[in-house]
């Protein structure tokens, strides 16, 4: 299937995103606890804009949600495909104005090579209130359900940077 061409539940399509794996010299990742979902953590991702690179999108979403600056990370890697998620039910018609039946997402993976003084994630716009460095196993444990299979496709393919 074409990227353009997939569609998630009820025929919807998937909405564009890239993600952050942000990896410290210990090979622990970044996770930052969702505003809106206490208890869920998440890395950095959200959409991709009109004429934006999955590149692009994932270092922008990265200042936005964590306030890291461009200069304080590496580009290692990159996952070769789109990895999918489809929304459950109970969310399709209401996340996103009820345009996507789920995400489409390109994850990027960096290397943090700041000081964690460098982390703010009072922005302008939060979506974190708490953030820390975590075993990807145990980040895991603390996603959202519906994200799951996701971040394990997206662990698997980083593996060998992580803690």
């Amino acid at each position: 299937m074409a990227d353009g061409d997939a569609t998630g539940p009820a025929g919807l399509p998937y909405r564009p995103c890239a993600g952050v794996v942000l990896v410290n010299d210990s090979g622990l990742v970044f996770a930052g606890q969702r505003r809106d979902r206490p208890g869920a953590w998440q890395m950095p991702q959200g959409g991709i804009d009109a004429g934006e690179t999955p590149r692009q999108a994932a270092l922008r979403e990265l200042v936005e949600e964590t306030g890291i600056g461009t200069d304080k990370v590496e580009l290692i890697d990159e996952t070769p495909d789109w990895v999918f998620y489809d929304l459950p039910p109970e969310l399709v018609g209401k996340v996103w104005k009820g345009k996507y039946g789920g995400q489409r997402q390109k994850w990027m993976l960096m290397r943090f090579l700041g000081r964690n003084g460098d982390v703010c994630i009072d922005t302008d716009h939060p979506e974190f209130d708490r953030w820390c460095w975590i075993r990807a196993d145990d980040l895991l444990d603390n996603i959202v359900p519906f994200k799951r299979d996701v971040y394990r496709q997206v662990i698997a393919q980083f593996r060998s940077h992580l803690a």
